[in-house]
């Protein structure tokens, strides 16, 4: 490729992702290459795999407790575009963990009921699991790893192989991943926090608890947390500092969360 077809090549994925930038709930812009309704039967098939793979927890209580902070939380957000109603499904396995998907999906690990201490720190993490669906946090995943390999691809080309060693390949690789992918996920993940938070204070559980529940999770990781710039996640001491200061800002809810048993 010569240098005048690279930056045509560059010209026309410039003015692709121009048309394709979007504003998150908070205000930080976003490139979404995929629509809702891709992303929803995406989030769709995922989870009907999931459910084949990972064994589902059958307890009565457990369940109607999870179905319980969850329906609060997404009774809050009013209709969906994309889907009908929100599947919540606990499953059972010791990870501290909840995730939730594009169509509206959400997933809930038996071991986060062990550090989830009641109900206001288990909607902490719910609430922000649903924050990256709300802010299309996955789409914009997704979109990153698309531009990330067209900018790897163009880069490869421009240089040629044959003028560029496996060792600057790798050196490549890893500027995009330590420069690109994983402060773009902390971004998102303190995003998720603070969409979180208000989406809990906002159906009436107590926004305290989401510091609480970081402070579990430092003890419960034992200290084994990477170092934040080496993690898509910010730090337990990171998260909490942010949730502190929002909470400052945040104003009184109108509601008080139903009790959930």
């Amino acid at each position: 490729m010569n240098k005048s077809i690279f930056k045509l090549s560059l010209l026309s994925s410039t003015l692709l992702l121009t048309a394709c930038i979007a504003s998150s709930p908070t205000g930080r812009n976003q490139v979404l290459l995929y629509n809702g309704s891709e992303m929803a039967e995406l989030g769709a098939n995922s989870f009907a795999e999931l459910k084949t793979q990972e064994k589902i927890n059958t307890d009565p209580k457990v369940n109607a407790y999870v179905q319980c902070v969850s329906k609060v939380l997404t009774d809050t957000l009013g209709p969906q575009e994309n889907f009908d109603e929100w599947e919540v499904v606990v499953f059972e396995s010791e990870q501290v963990n909840a995730f939730a998907l594009p169509g509206g999906k959400i997933g809930v690990y038996t071991g986060l009921l062990e550090v989830a201490k009641n109900q206001d720190q288990l909607a902490a993490v719910i609430g922000h699991e649903i924050a990256h669906v709300q802010a299309n946090h996955s789409n914009e995943r997704m979109s990153s790893g698309q531009i990330t390999g067209y900018g790897t691809q163009a880069a490869q080309t421009a240089i040629g192989v044959s003028e560029y060693s496996e060792v600057g390949m790798a050196a490549l690789g890893l500027g995009v991943q330590y420069g690109i992918t994983m402060p773009y996920g902390r971004a998102q993940e303190s995003e998720a926090d603070i969409i979180g938070l208000k989406l809990m204070n906002e159906a009436g559980f107590d926004p305290l608890q989401s510091v609480e529940l970081w402070k579990n999770m430092a003890v419960a990781s034992g200290g084994a947390e990477p170092m934040e710039f080496l993690s898509t996640h910010p730090s337990n001491t990171t998260r909490i500092n942010d949730l502190k200061d929002e909470l400052n800002s945040l104003p009184a809810s109108t509601k008080t969360a139903p009790a959930c048993s």
